[in-house]
């Protein structure tokens, strides 16, 4: 190295040197990180060619988790702000100048974006996505289109992607379908209005579970369809408590949202036979089935039914993010036609584009290799908040979750005699928490209550001060 390429090295190493990171300052540590490194690459011509600390290094350095660094070196190489050298390391890119700093976002007194706040649920870590992969993939999939790709697109969805995830449900849910049953849409939302727009009849009752998803009346309400809530019990979905006139079901049997009961056999049983009497149709919302950690995925009722009464539905918004807009929805054979004849009339809204490089990147192994990390850092992530509200064991029913990506953690008759769920999350709301109500999920009377607190979204650090402010909430009230 010669004296002048010393200098500049140590002109970049003064600058990594006066990095500091701040976990309270409302956007991520992966934001905050990437915008710093962009700044310094862009900041002197004379960090051109610098070598950059290893990712290890300067993780530990900024007290954040290696992958951090690593995702937001990754998104800068690809930038084109830095440059990966195999077996030498990662260094600020020679030819930068004609790079500019991105836009900053315009915000306004009408037009704010607020950050996620810790507890927020149905969040998944987004730096723990395969960035490079995925980009990868999609560039391959649209550099030279196959000739499908460019003409009238299946309404069913791309086949490929059909295909891979009929395999990915035969490994990981235990339901065997041919990929023809494989329906791609832009989520559980537009999955309901084609069960209830193109299959039912305008006024049919569905039952429903009680708490479930906020939204789910609401949805229904636009089908034209009615729902009648049904109050689960410690065992989940009783089956018995579906009225007569009732044709459907919407169930979410291996984790119910948002309590994470599993629906065991015995009341599957029940649940098969009702719509093999009723002739009803049962709609299975999988939603974060996948995240199971202690012992295998449980076989999906799909699976169980033999894809005869039931529905399948399932999404990749918690898989890899919300922003692709890809869900699917497997469909007994019988109704296939109608499903089609339906999508012909209305055009489905799931986007063609992302479709080719999701088939590749399952098919590549690299989704499940992605999802093997997710379950093991969540898994990780649930037992640090566990611990870290060890002290509130006598104001919260504190168990660990087998499975998801959040808690529900009921609350003690000492606390329920003082506080409801609602006033502790309104609480929290000024604290900078975003902590759920398991009674604002109830449509019945005399409403559970418990508080529900996600993880998944957010690193350890982050989970233990937010368990402290949640702590001295829960003493003070």
């Amino acid at each position: 190295m010669t004296n002048f390429e010393k200098t500049y090295q140590s002109n970049l190493d003064r600058d990594l040197f006066a990095l500091s990171l701040d976990p309270s300052a409302g956007i991520s540590l992966q934001a905050q990180l990437l915008d710093a490194l962009r700044d310094i690459a862009l900041s002197s011509s004379e960090h051109a060619g610098a070598r950059l600390p290893a990712s290890r290094v300067l993780a530990s350095e900024l007290s954040v988790s290696r992958t951090t660094v690593q995702i937001v070196y990754d998104q800068l190489i690809s930038e084109g702000y830095l440059v990966g050298r195999q077996g030498s390391g990662t260094f600020v890119a020679q030819e930068i100048t004609h790079l500019c700093q991105p836009h900053p976002r315009r915000t306004s007194a009408m037009q704010t974006v607020a950050p996620w706040a810790p507890f927020q649920t149905g969040l998944p870590d987004l730096s723990l996505v395969p960035h490079q992969q995925w980009a990868r993939h999609l560039e391959r999939s649209w550099r030279r289109p196959e000739p499908e790709l460019l003409a009238q697109p299946d309404p069913l969805g791309w086949y490929p992607l059909r295909m891979a995830i009929s395999e990915h449900l035969a490994a990981w849910r235990q339901l065997s379908c041919n990929p023809e049953q494989v329906v791609i849409t832009s989520g559980a939302w537009e999955s309901l209005e084609i069960v209830f727009r193109g299959l039912m009849d305008p006024g049919t009752t569905v039952a429903v579970e009680d708490p479930c998803w906020p939204r789910m009346h609401g949805a229904l309400a636009t089908t034209g369809v009615k729902a009648h809530s049904v109050r689960i019990d410690n065992e989940g979905f009783d089956a018995a408590k579906i009225p007569q006139h009732a044709l459907a079901a919407i169930v979410t049997p291996s984790r119910h949202y948002p309590t994470g009961r599993c629906l065991p056999l015995p009341r599957r049983i029940a649940l098969l036979d009702w719509a093999k009497r009723a002739g009803g149709l049962i709609i299975e919302d999988d939603y974060d089935s996948e995240f199971r950690y202690r012992g295998h995925p449980l076989p999906s009722f799909a699976g169980l039914d033999g894809l005869q009464h039931t529905i399948y539905l399932g999404s990749f918004s918690k898989l890899i993010s919300s922003t692709i807009r890809i869900g699917y929805m497997v469909v007994p054979k019988h109704l296939l036609g109608k499903v089609r004849r339906y999508l012909g009339r209305v055009s489905t809204r799931a986007s063609q584009v992302p479709q080719p490089a999701l088939a590749a990147f399952m098919q590549s192994g690299d989704f499940a290799v992605h999802l093997r990390r997710m379950r093991r850092v969540y898994a990780k992530r649930q037992a640090h908040l566990i611990s870290a509200l060890a002290p509130v064991r006598d104001l919260l029913d504190v168990q660990p979750d087998a499975a998801g990506m959040h808690l529900c953690l009921p609350l003690r008759p000492n606390l329920t005699k003082r506080v409801s769920d609602q006033e502790i999350s309104t609480l929290a709301d000024r604290a900078c928490l975003n902590i759920g109500a398991l009674s604002a999920h109830s449509f019945l009377p005399e409403k559970p209550q418990a508080l529900l607190l996600g993880y998944a979204a957010f690193e350890e650090n982050a989970l233990a001060d937010a368990a402290n402010r949640l702590i001295e909430i829960l003493r003070g009230v």
